[in-house]
């Protein structure tokens, strides 16, 4: 079936994504006012007491998952360094969440939440209370403290502004090869082989079989069988051992105004017995705890000698969400089943085959986007498949008979 594409029902899609990005960009920008430091933090026990320097405007605390963690969002605050810790806390980070806001978390050995808490008279220093809890008794909020009225800083004096939209994001990386028709107004396919360089992923026990190589396998025979189609057009964010951060792999997606991102991966499991594929796209909101964990570990991909405390400013993550990624998430999670229902032909997927997670690596605004999880290669007959040409094949064969039924339905609906 020759697939003839235009680009008319891309541009209606953009011109969408445009009106919300302007709107996302039209912001308000903060001027960041004289801010305490956090000059000591000790955690002893089920007890947590952070001292500063200078005054600030308040703090709150949220507990997080996968793994568990305690965050406290200091606002008018600057961060300072490490902190001491013992019981409950087994370590504690911090940086600057954003100009106004500092965070600092607290790694936990078991689940905990703060169920007390209250600035010193001073307003110099917080004391909160911790306490150990089941998995099923976490809470979702915050908890908000403030200082004294006569020792609160000032927030800081809001400047209005209009920005430029976001447009194509500028980026050092050079743009990959595109593969397949010359034709411009087929559409374009970026297929990301997950980590890379001296990032190696999972590294298998069955054999030493590192994931950096087996995604670089699975994505260039993807990119083959889909060039050997001839109805769409493919690059890859990577054609060799090389490492990029986890916005350059997205972001080369946008720059070439792609119409697809795939992300491929090979995870690791705690148990050996675990088995099959698995798609994820975006949502703020894991569906599960496992889906949370999996999102928290790859994340992390973008740290070398550092701690991910989290980069864009809340309020802007919460506008792209609500305006700019509503109707890529759909167009997401539409291609997710039937990537589950074509690639079950050609290999086997897991229980629940699409799940939901905050991925980095998922969050261009305007380019609908899936993480498809191949395998695990910790489970002995999922490397065998996965490192052999035949596997490779059999997953190369579903992906490119979802990508091409995808468009097709697109070509059918305009």
């Amino acid at each position: 079936m020759k697939i003839d594409w235009t680009k008319k029902a891309q541009r209606m899609h953009k011109r969408t994504m445009a009106l919300a990005t302007i709107l996302a960009s039209a912001l308000v920008s903060i001027a960041p006012a004289h801010a305490g430091s956090v000059s000591r933090i000790e955690a002893n026990g089920s007890q947590i007491t952070i001292s500063f320097d200078d005054l600030v405007e308040g703090a709150s605390a949220f507990s997080l998952i996968g793994p568990d963690r305690i965050a406290i969002d200091v606002r008018g605050g600057k961060a300072g360094r490490g902190g001491s810790a013992t019981g409950i806390v087994k370590s504690v980070r911090q940086g600057q969440y954003n100009p106004n806001t500092a965070r600092i978390v607290f790694d936990l050995d078991r689940p905990a939440v703060v169920t007390d808490g209250s600035f010193s008279k001073d307003g110099r220093s917080l004391k909160l209370s911790l306490q150990a809890v089941g998995q099923n008794q976490l809470a979702s909020g915050r908890l908000s403290f403030l200082p004294p009225a006569q020792f609160r800083a000032e927030p800081p004096k809001k400047k209005y502004s209009v920005k430029v939209p976001l447009g194509k994001p500028r980026d050092s990386v050079r743009l990959p090869k595109i593969y397949g028709p010359s034709d411009p107004s087929r559409p374009l396919v970026v297929i990301d082989a997950g980590h890379g360089g001296h990032d190696p992923g999972a590294i298998s026990p069955h054999g030493d079989a590192q994931e950096k190589n087996v995604t670089l396998a699975i994505a260039r025979a993807i990119r083959d069988r889909l060039v050997a189609g001839g109805r769409v057009r493919v690059a890859l964010t990577r054609e060799s051992d090389e490492y990029l951060v986890l916005e350059e792999r997205y972001g080369i997606a946008r720059r070439l105004d792609a119409d697809l991102f795939m992300s491929i991966h090979a995870d690791a499991a705690g148990s050996e017995t675990a088995s099959g594929a698995t798609v994820y796209t975006l949502s703020e909101v894991a569906s599960d705890r496992e889906a949370a964990k999996l999102a928290a570990r790859e994340n992390k991909a973008n740290i070398i000698n550092g701690v991910n405390l989290g980069g864009a400013n809340q309020d802007v993550s919460s506008i792209l969400i609500d305006l700019t990624q509503r109707e890529t998430m759909n167009v997401s999670a539409d291609f997710a089943k039937l990537l589950h229902r074509e690639g079950s032909r050609q290999m086997a997927f897991r229980k629940i085959p699409h799940r939901y997670a905050s991925f980095v690596v998922l969050k261009a605004p305007d380019t609908p986007s899936v993480l498809f999880e191949t395998g695990y290669l910790t489970n002995k007959n999922d490397v065998a498949f996965l490192n052999s040409r035949q596997g490779r094949s059999k997953v190369a064969a579903g992906v490119a008979s979802a990508i091409e039924s995808h468009f097709a339905r697109k070509l059918a609906m305009r």
